[in-house]
């Protein structure tokens, strides 16, 4: 870009500005802004708390499409079958400013390390949902949530979380869900909740 060319810049807490450059060299940009819009927060928002797959890729996947489509906050979280421990948090947080800008929004999602699931199950949501593959589980996500809520999801390993760890979950106030019929990847389950939350929004 040069010298005269517009510049729109977003600060991630919900304010979009336009911006005329009046330096442009390899060491420096100076700008004037010339604009401001503020995006009010949305009425609801939407908490995904995931256990990292073993295969890096699946998991930047998920927080890509999640931000895109739109997300508040991601939980990484350590359960009894996690097959990951560590997440690279720095590149997580690139990947979730790359969709923001590439969807267009204003606020930037946040994003914590690995915590126990311990911790994850004391988070504060009006609504708390647990995804679990079980036959004997009628309740849809989309059929029982509400619109307008502070939602939090638990989004369990790839071998699934122990039957004491649904317990645990259950005795904290979160309500058990299924996606549908089929069985999901840990990633793909992450992503239909979160779109799921949206949709009933619109």
């Amino acid at each position: 870009m040069r010298v005269g060319d517009r510049l729109f810049i977003t600060d991630g807490q919900g304010s979009f500005y336009e911006a005329i450059i009046e330096l442009a060299d390899s060491r420096a940009c100076g700008f004037t802004i010339t604009d401001k819009r503020v995006s009010p927060a949305r009425s609801f928002s939407i908490s995904i708390a995931i256990a990292p797959t073993k295969n890096i890729d699946r998991t930047e996947w998920f927080v890509e499409k999640a931000v895109e489509l739109g997300i508040e906050q991601i939980h990484f979280m350590c359960c009894k079958n996690s097959e990951r421990k560590t997440v690279n948090l720095e590149r997580i947080q690139k990947i979730i400013v790359s969709a923001m800008k590439q969807s267009g929004q204003s606020w930037l999602p946040a994003c914590s390390e690995i915590k126990p699931y311990s911790e994850i199950l004391s988070l504060p949501a009006d609504q708390k949902f647990i995804c679990y593959v079980d036959s004997q589980n009628p309740d849809q996500l989309k059929s029982i949530a509400t619109p307008n809520q502070k939602y939090l999801v638990l989004i369990g390993p790839e071998g699934d979380l122990q039957k004491e760890e649904l317990e645990q979950a259950i005795q904290h106030d979160f309500k058990k869900v299924s996606l549908g019929t089929n069985r999901l990847r840990t990633e793909t389950a992450a992503l239909a909740a979160c779109h799921t939350l949206n949709l009933i929004n619109l």
